[in-house]
């Protein structure tokens, strides 16, 4: 690592700034049963492999990555997570003997990010390659591996637009603090992380969600949902609405009613907590509609039903004929638009999709997801779902298949984790 007088000053003031977060981390009360564990080092066992899954997302990729490494000699891995909820999937999903017998695996919180402490952990853990996952950068765990002569990798490696101007505008920082190898999910992504780190070696990789995605087409007990839906009238579903979105609402169900009168249409906004601005949205446009708590038997007529009860949408994806997928109509990153077309519902989503451009531009030239510009063409795409019903199963197939060719970023992963081991 190159010397600059200006690292040793900012990690200085990097650590005044912890020092003074520290006392009102220590009152959090989602922190306070671990906070000396965050702020400690010497419960940490040496470790050859040092990987950290941030949170929930990253703990699902990690599991995959362990459960797919098959190191030859013994090796010492380290897993380390910042929530409960991704030690909780990790002690799951790596419990009771899953991973190679080669690996010696320990599961510990990740420290704060204070310097001092990075310092010592990094020398007392002494791992020879660490991998991190997504968009995970923090400085002085950064220092203190580049100070060791650890390698670095960033595996399954994104980074939105917006975080890519925030990282180029302090690239006089992190140009000291590279990571050797940069896996990303994309071309975008690939040339957004060569913006913050043109030294480093990257390359673009399948992304490992495609490894762990949820392919089982077999619908859900949605034997409550359909109770309440009415068989002979086609659902549609606007899924996963974001509050930037809901201005856009009235004219969508109004496209939707004005073609097809006869239809059901179930409106899941994403948050909970904007149903009651949802709702008022609604009565200002003198649009009739139904909350799904308070519906204890089956819909008679043609309906909207604004749906306040969480954890029904896949159930009443099933049941769909047309969805579209939120989050999209601003630029807002999407959300999944997989999940529904797996069951081989027509779904549709708007033309912001920037947290799964690692999915790829084939799967809507391929028509497996109907991409749109603006509320009206979506309304149009699923006017024609509804009107020109086409094959559950032929539509299954073919999200199959493409999830298939593009699985292979967990043996991706692995190898690249053994090189560096062995280099």
């Amino acid at each position: 690592m190159t010397k600059c007088a200006f690292i040793p000053n900012f990690l200085g003031f990097y650590n005044i700034l912890w020092l003074l977060a520290l006392p009102f981390l220590k009152r959090n009360q989602r922190l306070a049963h671990s906070f000396e564990r965050r702020t400690g080092w010497r419960h940490f066992e040496p470790a050859d492999i040092w990987l950290q899954a941030a949170s929930a997302g990253e703990a699902f990729l990690a599991v995959s990555i362990l459960k797919t490494l098959k190191p030859k000699d013994p090796v010492r891995v380290l897993v380390t997570t910042t929530t409960d909820q991704g030690m909780e999937i990790l002690d799951n999903g790596l419990a009771n003997g899953r991973l190679h017998p080669n690996i010696r695996l320990t599961l510990e919180l990740f420290p704060f990010d204070i310097p001092r402490t990075m310092n010592k952990a990094v020398e007392h853990i002494a791992p020879k390659v660490m991998v991190l996952l997504e968009t995970e950068l923090w400085p002085a765990l950064l220092h203190a591996l580049k100070t060791r002569g650890t390698k670095i990798l960033i595996l399954n490696a994104r980074m939105s637009s917006k975080s890519g101007r925030h990282y180029r505008a302090t690239r006089f920082l992190w140009r000291h603090l590279a990571p050797d190898r940069i896996l990303a999910t994309s071309c975008v992504d690939v040339e957004r992380w060569a913006g913050v780190f043109p030294e480093s070696d990257i390359s673009p990789m399948e992304n490992i969600k495609f490894d762990i995605m949820d392919t089982n087409t077999e619908q859900a007990d949605a034997s409550d949902i359909s109770a309440l839906v009415p068989s002979n009238l086609p659902l549609s579903i606007i899924a996963s609405l974001r509050r930037q979105e809901e201005p856009e609402l009235a004219a969508l169900l109004k496209q939707l009613q004005s073609a097809v009168p006869e239809q059901i249409i179930a409106v899941f906004p994403r948050h909970m907590h904007r149903i009651i601005p949802v709702s008022r949205l609604l009565k200002k446009h003198r649009i009739p509609f139904i909350l799904r708590s308070k519906l204890s038997s089956r819909v008679s007529a043609p309906a909207i039903i604004l749906w306040d009860r969480f954890g029904e949408l896949r159930k009443a994806y099933s049941l769909a004929d047309a969805v579209f997928v939120g989050g999209s109509l601003r630029p807002l990153g999407g959300q999944n638009f997989i999940e529904p077309a797996v069951l081989g519902v027509p779904t549709v989503t708007g033309p912001f999709w920037d947290d799964f451009i690692w999915v790829g531009k084939d799967i809507f030239e391929k028509g497996i997801i109907t991409r749109c510009k603006t509320t009206e063409d979506v309304a149009t795409a699923m006017i024609g779902h509804l009107k020109n019903k086409s094959d559950t199963t032929g539509r299954q197939k073919k999200v199959l298949d493409y999830i298939r060719t593009h699985r292979g970023g967990s043996k991706t992963a692995c190898r690249e984790i053994l090189s560096a081991l062995k280099n």
